[in-house]
């Protein structure tokens, strides 16, 4: 079974999905889902909602609904200042699956324009893909990368796409780092509703593939029922071009998903 390995419900703080509602929607899809609420420590905006939840909770709750089309995980925020608190997080549930962001960068969360200002495209880029290979290395439990371009979807440049060309040394170390800690790269289809958005994406995953890259997972990064697995297709095709295999997480342990 192929599996949508990234999805938000109601634990997650930025996501009003109902667990039932989403498993429907994947079932309806054939797919299996994994759900990864948000745990980012340290949200850099003093008063607003925090992107924490409670793992012994989420696990009572959902615990009876896992079986062979449901997974429960986490998507970890990777930060320098939380990575003691990250590892203490990680072990308090059994987690099927720890799938792990860069959301933040100088502790300014990159979804708001503030992140942006007073910077060049270049050094923040630059600085984005260092951070993340950082934090891979820190991290070295963690199962899974998520949205290598997360940091393209609000970005006000006029072009706001990684673009391996640009930024190659910096990608490729990244992907060194994923294949060195026998981390798995997702494919995120978020934004592949556009062709620009595969286009330019298209060239890491062949350099993961060249690199020794040889497995994946993909993710719709759903947060409502009707963005579960959407543009799988293109995922997949994505996949195929570069001999990538597709693999969910059960248990912490990598499972080959048939396709």
């Amino acid at each position: 079974m192929l599996f949508d390995s990234h999805s938000h419900t109601v634990f997650s703080a930025d996501s009003e999905m109902p667990a039932e509602e989403a498993l429907r929607a994947a079932q309806a899809k054939g797919l299996g889902l994994v759900f990864t609420e948000h745990c980012d420590y340290d949200y850099p905006a003093p008063g607003e909602e925090t992107f924490l939840f409670d793992p012994e909770a989420y696990w009572a709750a959902y615990e009876p609904l896992r079986g062979a089309g449901l997974s429960l995980g986490v998507e970890m925020g990777m930060m320098e200042s939380a990575r003691e608190k990250n590892a203490a997080f990680a072990a308090r549930v059994p987690f099927d699956f720890i799938i792990a962001s860069i959301h933040f960068l100088r502790v300014k969360d990159l979804y708001h324009s503030e992140a942006y200002e007073g910077r060049r495209k270049e050094e923040m880029y630059r600085e984005y893909f260092s951070v993340m290979r950082a934090e891979i290395y820190a991290h070295p439990y963690i199962n899974a990368l998520a949205h290598i371009d997360y940091i393209a979807r609000n970005a006000p440049f006029e072009n706001p796409e990684i673009s391996y060309g640009d930024f190659a040394e910096e990608i490729d170390g990244v992907l060194r780092a994923l294949v060195e800690t026998e981390t798995v790269v997702e494919i995120n289809t978020r934004r592949f509703g556009k062709a620009r958005g595969i286009k330019e994406l298209a060239p890491v995953y062949r350099r993961y593939r060249e690199l020794g890259g040889r497995y994946v997972t993909i993710g719709s990064d759903a947060h409502v029922p009707g963005a579960v697995g959407a543009h799988f297709d293109r995922a997949l095709e994505l996949a195929r071009a570069f001999d990538l295999r597709v693999v969910t997480f059960r248990a912490r342990k990598m499972r080959i998903c048939a396709l």
